[in-house]
């Protein structure tokens, strides 16, 4: 019997070189990240760590309202979003996609995990969100490296080997 992922995965298309020959209709599971973030530079920081440090691809968008149409058209394996979003709070994003997202994508039964990006202004309302079960936890803005990697360590598989593609150099003070 075949073991069961966690949560839903895209299909990616392999390069050409992984293709086998007796397969050549072979494609690989990866998960896949909604991330939802006004800011273009915290989006582009959580983005670029995610793909450094997990196996995963992130699709980001700057509002609450592009970030449920790309649910409605793709399946997740996590749902990033800011608490405070320009058109839609990310609370009520969630609350949203959790009815809709069932509905859209046959065979999968409840939405993906979220995690909470929060401002200083937003703890005491993420506190009440907490109680859902999806809730992952909270990371707060601006984005800290160490936190993101924690939250998603049991969601998305660690990415091995080398994150970066030369060594950095030795700190000196």
């Amino acid at each position: 019997m075949a073991s069961k992922q966690k949560f839903p995965t895209s299909l990616i298309e392999p390069p050409h070189s992984e293709l086998q020959p007796d397969l050549p209709d072979k494609k690989i599971l990866t998960p896949r990240v909604l991330l939802a973030e006004e800011s273009l530079p915290f989006r582009r920081v959580i983005r670029e760590a995610l793909m450094a440090f997990r196996i995963c691809e992130v699709d980001d968008a700057p509002s609450g309202e592009r970030a449920f149409e790309m649910a409605l058209h793709r399946e997740y394996s996590l749902f990033l979003f800011s608490l405070p979003l320009p058109d839609l709070a990310g609370d009520m994003l969630d609350r949203l996609l959790s009815k809709a997202y069932p509905r859209v994508h046959p065979g999968v039964h409840a939405a993906p995990p979220v995690i909470y990006l929060v401002g200083p202004t937003d703890a005491l309302r993420f506190q009440e969100l907490q109680r859902d079960v999806r809730v992952r936890g909270s990371m707060p803005l601006p984005p800290k490296l160490d936190v993101l990697l924690a939250l998603t360590a049991s969601l998305l598989p660690e990415r091995q080997g080398q994150a970066f593609p030369f060594p950095l150099p030795p700190h000196v003070p």
